[in-house]
């Protein structure tokens, strides 16, 4: 393969990373805590876009729980934007892990 093939073929690849980054905000995750009295929702592009607290959620004798519900929601919403994104992206690269992509 010459270097101009090469480039050619980097060139590409780095217009389809560009075309599925911006696909990633397309891409809606959501996660629950608490039994579902906590909900979180975001996008792939790791932005949250909407946190849900059922109003029974709320318990000035137990702020604590509420506080690990909103954790766990945010965490696991996190966890699944990152694996879309992952997979948006791994279909571009073949499955190559690019540092600093996501």
């Amino acid at each position: 393969m010459n270097m101009q093939q090469m480039m050619k073929q980097a060139q590409q690849m780095q217009r389809r990373l560009a075309e599925a980054q911006e696909k990633l905000s397309d891409i809606e995750v959501s996660a629950s805590a608490g039994g579902g009295m906590v909900k979180v929702t975001g996008t792939a592009d790791m932005v949250l876009t909407s946190i849900t607290i059922d109003p029974e959620a709320v318990d000035p004798e137990d702020v604590e729980l509420l506080q690990d519900s909103i954790l766990a929601a945010v965490n696991e919403c996190l966890s699944s934007a990152q694996a879309a994104a992952s997979q948006q992206l791994g279909s571009v690269t073949g499955g190559m892990n690019i540092p600093g992509l996501f």
